[in-house]
């Protein structure tokens, strides 16, 4: 009796053994969702895909002689950003707050990197959030393509995703980020992206100078189909852009989805009707160019307001950007693809008016905005505008002094009258 006790005893301690050995890696097993997963890395290479189309749509809109010099603006923001997202990026973007201001080092080289991140891997969430951080400083170069060295841009990437883009995207997504817990909200970029690129492209284009003959000479998209090609590629990565930031496949992700598109509709409707009433005729361009606004301005809102808010949000930006590039005219700045006039004025449109549309019953981590009773929340916008712009102007001018003492920002004049796709990278776009 006293024996058979004993095993029973043995086998309870066996089983309170294996129960507490096995049951947290059951449990992280069942925290991560395969269909969550799988929509996040096909967001991710939606994303991705987005910057050989940003090159196509910037490419087309610049001479024939600086195509090349301008896809390889874009397309080398894939390599370097990549490298400096492994090596520390990632890092002070998302790891351990301080002062909810940056990270730390913990995740250096992607240490400590792994097992969940609500229902999906930590590491396919560093993946797609890469492909954000990718794009970014590609946008800003639409401001300063066909004028600036290329060793001067490379610089200029990797300080400006280091002291602008990693802290930003710390205080607005991470936990401890300052503007996180203010619930300042930003669904998918519309700060952390193009706020701060369209801010960085206005600085650029200030600084560097136009290029030669701006405004006397007319600067003539030379392939309005390539950038128009591009346009669409950018409307269908858009998707992964928006609707995978709900980080799952669900109903937010769904809501993200449907807005984001009828805003693309409602924003390149809209610029091309005011074109047409105010130039006498619609043109391609502008509709493309209406929907990257659209695109744009949705994006801080895409999983926290409704698809009728989404039609109105649509609508303003296209209206917006649209006199913000007329402004350009005006004041005659060369912002050379209307980097600022599209992505800055857009994304401060699209970041001021989540706080007037958002509803906290679309999405539980969301917030009612000024429309569901809450002026509030059209304040935290405005502060997070203001923070996020002030600083990445700040930061820009520093940065593009300093790379101009050391390095030097502009080819020179002979350099720039024979085009940088030859003078620069050897290269022709066209062989005629």
């Amino acid at each position: 009796m006293i024996a058979l006790r004993s095993l029973h005893r043995r086998r309870a301690a066996l089983g309170a053994f294996l129960l507490a050995t096995l049951l947290p890696a059951v449990a992280h097993a069942d925290a991560i969702d395969t269909g969550d997963t799988a929509w996040l890395l096909v967001s991710s290479a939606f994303v991705l895909f987005m910057t050989p189309g940003l090159a196509l749509f910037y490419g087309g809109m610049v001479r024939r002689k600086n195509v090349l010099s301008t896809f390889m603006f874009v397309h080398f923001a894939l390599a370097i950003v990549t490298i400096q997202w492994v090596l520390f990026g990632y890092s002070l973007a998302f790891g351990r707050t301080h002062g909810g201001l940056i990270g730390g080092f913990e995740h250096a080289l992607l240490q400590g990197v792994s097992g969940a991140r609500g229902t999906v891997p930590a590491m396919a969430f560093m993946a797609f959030q890469m492909k954000f951080a990718i794009i970014t400083p590609a946008l800003i170069a639409g401001a300063f393509v066909e004028r600036m060295r290329f060793s001067a841009y490379i610089a200029f990437a990797i300080l400006w995703i280091t002291v602008v883009y990693a802290p930003v995207a710390h205080w607005t997504w991470a936990e401890g980020g300052w503007l996180f817990k203010l619930g300042v909200l930003d669904f998918a970029g519309g700060t952390v992206v193009h706020l701060t690129a369209g801010v960085a492209a206005l600085v650029c284009a200030l600084v560097i100078g136009p290029r030669r003959g701006y405004p006397r000479e007319r600067f003539v998209p030379h392939n309005v189909t390539m950038t128009v090609t591009g346009g669409g590629l950018l409307w269908f990565g858009w998707f992964g852009f928006n609707a995978g930031s709900a980080l799952g496949a669900n109903k937010v992700a769904a809501l993200a989805f449907a807005t984001t598109h009828c805003s693309a509709a409602a924003a390149s409707l809209a610029w091309v009707a005011v074109e047409w009433w105010h130039r006498g005729k619609p043109t391609i361009l502008g509709f493309v160019s209406g929907l990257v606004a659209g695109l744009v301005a949705i994006t801080p809102a895409a999983g926290f307001v409704s698809v009728p808010a989404s039609l109105a949000i649509g609508a303003c930006s296209g209206l917006a950007c649209y006199a913000a590039v007329l402004l350009k005219e005006r004041w005659q700045y060369d912002d050379s693809l209307d980097a600022f006039g599209v992505h800055g004025v857009g994304g401060i449109l699209g970041a001021l008016l989540t706080g007037v549309f958002a509803r906290k019953a679309l999405n539980d981590a969301g917030a009612d905005g000024l429309l569901a009773g809450q002026p509030l929340q059209l304040a935290k916008q405005l502060l997070g505008v203001v923070a996020a712009g002030a600083y990445s102007a700040g930061l820009t001018w520093l940065i593009l002094k300093g790379v101009d003492r050391v390095i030097g920002l502009r080819v020179s004049e002979e350099e720039e009258q024979e085009g940088l796709d030859t003078a620069l990278h050897g290269e022709s776009g066209y062989v005629m």
